[in-house]
């Protein structure tokens, strides 16, 4: 249909360098699904990123050359235009849409599996993971990702332990201190049996000096 359509020679010269952008993004896609290397998939996006950029700037090229003809096109053949050219937005948009899903999966491979907190002293930051990450295969970087889930497995372990220990320590100082509230309690309780017995010698005494007084 877009063939067929009354274009003037400029016109037709920008939408068929925007078909052909759209014909190498869609060989570009279908290659980077048979690419393996994350490397070699980050600067095939590249390369399709730049070329999107190049179709956005065409079409905005397109449109403006299209409102400088529209007041010598007809209605009908003005129509036309205008629909061709949001159907080439739509196209457009698709391909972006799929570039973001391909930067996604880049990028829960590259950083969710090697960030391991940027900021803290002598760990690589997420940009250096990255690096590092781009330069490994897709079976290195199921490795790692098992290796940190092993890593993650043990610091739980550990974390387990240290909760277990603290609770024993607890436990025994709770009855450390219940040992010695009991010996309070029975070295109170002595006190009290002393202090009466000294109360009750004492009364003794005085009854026995005023028997002694009464003897006289």
């Amino acid at each position: 249909m877009a063939s067929n359509l009354p274009m003037s020679p400029q016109l037709e010269q920008i939408h068929g360098e925007i078909r052909d952008h759209f014909r190498a993004l869609a060989n570009g896609f279908q290659r980077l699904d048979k690419i393996k290397d994350s490397t070699r998939q980050s600067k095939q996006l590249e390369e399709l990123t730049d070329k999107m950029r190049e179709c956005k700037r065409l079409v905005k090229e397109f449109d403006r050359e299209l409102k400088d003809e529209e007041a010598r096109n007809s209605p009908e053949v003005n129509k036309q235009l205008n629909d061709e050219k949001q159907s080439m937005i739509k196209e457009l948009n698709s391909y972006v849409a799929l570039r973001k899903t391909y930067m996604s999966t880049l990028g829960n491979k590259k950083v969710e599996l090697f960030d391991m907190g940027a900021g803290v002293s002598g760990e690589p930051t997420a940009e250096e993971n990255v690096q590092v990450a781009s330069s490994m295969s897709n079976q290195e970087l199921v490795d790692a990702g098992m290796k940190r889930m092993d890593e993650t497995d043990q610091a739980i372990e550990r974390s387990k332990q240290v909760v277990e220990q603290t609770l024993e320590v607890g436990t025994q100082t709770a009855a450390n201190l219940k040992g010695q509230t009991d010996q309070m309690g029975r070295v109170v309780n002595h006190l009290d049996t002393i202090q009466f017995s000294i109360k009750k010698a004492s009364q003794l005494v005085k009854e026995i000096g005023r028997q002694v007084c009464g003897y006289r």
